[in-house]
């Protein structure tokens, strides 16, 4: 298992994933990063798991969309393996924000 440290609203975090996944893990937590960049500038600082959170349901409500435009899309096989890593790094980051909720 390798580690990447991202950096989300302008903090690092270090991040869990599958050997291989590192720039996949990187090119997600920036797309990630913008979206929660773009939250903050609507609603101005409410703390990052409330950002967070709020970035998280844009990027759900994309997938969403992009699900109706296109019921019929698979996930090729090697789109699997690579999701497995990629939802590997996502638990990782919700543990993280566990415990810095915890911490609150």
């Amino acid at each position: 298992m390798a580690t990447v440290t991202v950096e989300i609203n302008g903090r690092p975090y270090a991040v869990g994933c599958a050997d291989g996944q590192e720039e996949r893990v990187r090119i997600l937590a920036k797309q990630f990063d913008g979206h929660v960049r773009q939250v903050a500038g609507e609603v101005g600082h409410v703390g990052d798991i409330r950002l967070f959170l709020m970035a998280g349901l844009l990027l759900a409500d994309e997938l969403h969309e992009a699900r109706l435009a296109n019921p019929a899309a698979e996930p090729a096989p090697a789109a699997s393996a690579a999701n497995d890593g990629v939802a590997e790094a996502l638990n990782a980051v919700a543990a993280r924000l566990e415990k810095i909720a915890q911490g609150l």
